[in-house]
């Protein structure tokens, strides 16, 4: 890897690997996942929120992601022109995500919610302003991002980074969970957790795009994937022995059988990053792997832990 930095402005650059168009398979893999999870809980009826939370929790870890890749590499630099449409998006589906819970608390549907409901809602209630919060976080992204593309020398990508985590975290440290014991500690470092597995990696897909480069960030990435995967894999146990208080719910309730398909993923993961690890990423280390095959690779593992982000996000709307 030369001098030069890695992403920027986001322009192309020549030579490289064709554009990244099939990272956007995780689209369809996280609906996948809310439909499997719909499946699975199917007494509990469709809840349509869990499309936009999934499209959110999507969004917001590639924002933190592509915000958090000068920790990877001092030469990785954000795409800040992306950052900012990303962070736009980030913000539609969070506002979206408010109206959806602003409508199950006044108990009407989301079409017959009134302004005036709305509008108490996001005062008198917790949920409505932590969603407010949310919404200042991911709008502040959004704002400086579309000027730190203009102004790259000057910009800062741990501001982002900060914003991000934040908003990532109120959620669920707001959440189901933090009616249980250090519940709040356990559901924002894993949220925070599989945000940075997921989005890091998809970061990289978007930006990296020499064998060279990659041969550079993979074992980085690798090497900071490992913890990240223990601390989802901990937590995430934690969690759902708490929440459903025994083995049996695993397969006698909607909650549970989501929770066990999520934990299969997850092993699926873990198998597959094992396998990973001795392939790829040493291949790609002695640049003995194309910047197409490493892209291929990446984007497996990534529509794979969208499919774990669709099962996640009905989780917290079935709670």
């Amino acid at each position: 890897m030369t001098g030069r930095t890695i992403g920027g402005r986001g322009g192309a650059r020549r030579g490289t690997a064709r554009a990244p168009w099939s990272v956007l398979l995780v689209v369809p893999a996280g609906l996948v996942g809310v439909l499997i999870a719909w499946a699975l809980a199917v007494s509990a009826g469709f809840a349509a929120e869990a499309i936009v939370r999934v499209l959110a929790d999507g969004l917001g870890a590639t924002v933190l992601g592509l915000a958090a890749l000068p920790r990877l590499h001092a030469r990785l630099e954000p795409p800040w022109r992306l950052l900012a449409v990303l962070a736009g998006c980030w913000c539609g589906a969070e506002f979206a995500i408010i109206v959806f819970e602003a409508a199950q608390v006044v108990g009407v549907p989301v079409g017959e919610l009134g302004a005036a409901q709305f509008g108490d809602y996001l005062v008198q209630i917790s949920g409505g302003q932590v969603g407010i919060a949310i919404l200042v976080g991911v709008g502040a992204v959004a704002c400086y991002s579309t000027v730190a593309f203009r102004r790259t020398a000057v910009a800062s990508a741990d501001l982002v980074l900060v914003f991000a985590a934040v908003a990532l975290a109120l959620r669920p440290i707001t959440g189901h969970m933090s009616q249980q014991a250090f519940g709040s500690v356990l559901a924002a470092v894993h949220a925070l957790a599989a945000a940075a597995w997921f989005g890091l990696l998809v970061a990289l897909a978007l930006v990296v795009r020499t064998r060279g480069e990659w041969a550079v960030v993979l074992p980085r990435y690798s090497a900071v994937a490992l913890p990240l995967v223990a601390v989802v894999a901990a937590t995430g146990l934690l969690n759902g022995l708490v929440r459903v208080g025994g083995i049996t719910p695993f397969v006698s309730t909607g909650y549970g059988r989501i929770l066990l398909a999520k934990t299969l993923v997850l092993v699926g993961l873990l198998a597959l990053g094992w396998w990973w690890r001795r392939s790829w990423v040493r291949r790609a280390a002695d640049h003995r792997m194309t910047a197409e095959a490493s892209l291929r690779r990446a984007t497996i593992e990534v529509v794979v832990m969208a499919l774990a982000f669709g099962l996640a996000a009905t989780l917290a709307v079935t709670a």
